[in-house]
């Protein structure tokens, strides 16, 4: 094991409940990672996905695809001076869901990095259960600090106050 659950909380942005890598079990800096993602019956999202049968939300298992591209470039950039900058999710594309995933199922996640920029990169995400693909992803990442995004946020208005200057 490369890195436990105190680790994994440490490097990423999400905090309980949303956190889809439990453990790094093979890292290559800038290259490759692999992490687990034990499901669990008491996962909060199971209660309403869906009560009949419970199955872990595709978007949930791409999440955790998201948060291994995260862990391999934080790992990656561990000590420099862009550590400190958040690594956000820009876009997925070629995404596909393949199988269920239920609980009792170990996910293992495995993201391999396609191109790689001074501050983006494109991976390849694959999650396996037991050895069977069950998601597959292309994902594109940027590093970002929140201080540059709270720029980009919109401006809110108050609905029906005009303002008094033309």
């Amino acid at each position: 094991m490369v890195l436990d659950f105190e680790g994994v909380k440490r490097l990423l942005p999400q905090s309980y409940p949303f956190i889809f890598v439990d453990r790094v079990l093979d890292f290559e800096a800038k290259r490759r990672i692999v992490c687990l993602k034990n499901v669990t019956g008491n996962e909060p999202f199971f209660a309403g996905h869906f009560p009949e049968i419970a199955i872990m939300p595709g978007a949930l298992m791409g999440e955790g695809i998201a948060q291994a591209s995260i862990l391999l470039f934080r790992l990656s950039e561990e000590g420099s001076p862009e550590a400190g900058g958040r690594i956000f999710l820009v876009g997925t594309t070629r995404t596909r869901f393949i199988e269920p995933v239920f609980p009792g199922d170990s996910l293992r996640i495995t993201v391999n990095v396609t191109k790689l920029f001074s501050k983006s990169a494109m991976v390849k995400g694959i999650a396996e259960v037991d050895g069977r693909t069950v998601v597959k992803s292309t994902v594109t990442l940027a590093a970002v600090r929140p201080d540059e995004l709270r720029g980009h946020r919109p401006q809110t208005r108050q609905l029906g106050v005009r303002s008094a200057t033309p």
